[in-house]
């Protein structure tokens, strides 16, 4: 059950995010060292998804990060792990020659949706494809329903670009949905320290490198992609009552044991409640999935939008 896509169209302020600045001659050697994913071979047209870890391979906030002036990276971060996050990050910088702040307020962020990303995108490229537009950068996200998605990153006192100037507003509540059926989150406070990058599906959508060198957690996260290491993943379901990040998930025969938590939880307008939940892949596979109790409301499995990656 999903709402029409043709009517998702149009920008919606992100105000939930909060953007990280990286800056300094070793910025993106910095973060190469600490987070998921490559931001030193990094293309000049190319964004990326990436996780930063505790040493166990917990993530402790995902972010998407964009190259935006030379010797500058920004991480967009959901805000209400910016403050911690940056905290950590700082007291791994010792010697190298990069700064961190909270940038939050120096920046726009917009999600866009539809045929405004489109438009802004110039056409519908791969996710993290990473485009220049004018005042500022626009980034593809992996889309929902069939439809493009982007990020838009403009100066806090930027005009919007000419081309999606007139383009209609969307209400954030209309982004989340986007976010939980494009079946690519950002963790939220709620899921601090409780996922392995791979149980929420981000080796399969661009969130993981096995090829750069280490950061924390490498280890355990290159082990958990061997094959039968694996014993989480992330799935889409729909609900007809509420649901919320953090919320376990439990199976119906199984009162005593959560098999899994809520990741990112969306009003859907045709009814009940979008979500994307990390469980157990042998708990997914039986079904009779529940929220908050074994006794709670059911969760009914839908096809996640993209493949995922073999286990090596």
């Amino acid at each position: 059950m999903h709402p029409n896509p043709e009517s998702r169209n149009g920008l919606a302020p992100l105000t939930h995010l909060g953007v990280i600045a990286v800056q300094g001659e070793e910025a993106a050697k910095f973060l190469h060292s600490q987070l998921t994913q490559d931001f030193v071979l990094v293309a000049p047209d190319q964004a990326r998804l990436a996780a930063f870890c505790s040493p166990k391979g917990r993530m402790q906030a995902s972010f998407v990060g964009l190259h935006w002036t030379d010797g500058q990276v920004l991480l967009v971060c959901a805000r209400d792990l910016l403050a911690p996050t940056l905290k950590r990050l700082s007291m791994f910088v010792m010697r190298a020659k990069a700064k961190l702040r909270d940038a939050t307020g120096e920046f726009q962020l917009l999600g866009a949706l539809g045929s405004t990303a489109a438009t802004l995108l110039d056409g519908e490229p791969a996710p993290w494809h990473r485009r220049e537009v004018a005042g500022g950068v626009a980034v593809a996200l992996h889309p929902a329903d069939g439809q493009p998605r982007a990020l838009l990153v403009l100066p806090v006192d930027a005009a919007l670009p000419d081309a999606v100037a007139s383009a209609p507003a969307l209400s954030l509540a209309d982004w989340q949905l986007s976010e939980v059926r494009s079946g690519v989150v950002l963790i939220t406070q709620p899921l601090f320290e409780v996922l392995v990058p791979q149980m929420l599906n981000y080796e399969s959508v661009g969130g993981v490198s096995f090829k750069k060198g280490c950061y924390p957690g490498q280890e355990i996260v290159a082990r958990s992609q061997f094959r039968g290491t694996l014993k989480r993943r992330a799935y889409l379901v729909h609900a007809a009552a509420e649901l919320a990040p953090g919320q376990e998930v439990f199976q119906a025969s199984d009162a005593e044991q959560p098999t899994g938590t809520v990741v990112q939880a969306a009003a859907n307008p045709v009814g009940g409640w979008d979500a994307l939940v990390s469980v157990q892949i042998a708990a997914a596979e039986a079904g009779q999935l529940r929220a908050g109790s074994a006794a709670g409301p059911a969760l009914q499995l839908q096809p996640l939008p993209y493949a995922l990656l073999a286990d090596v």
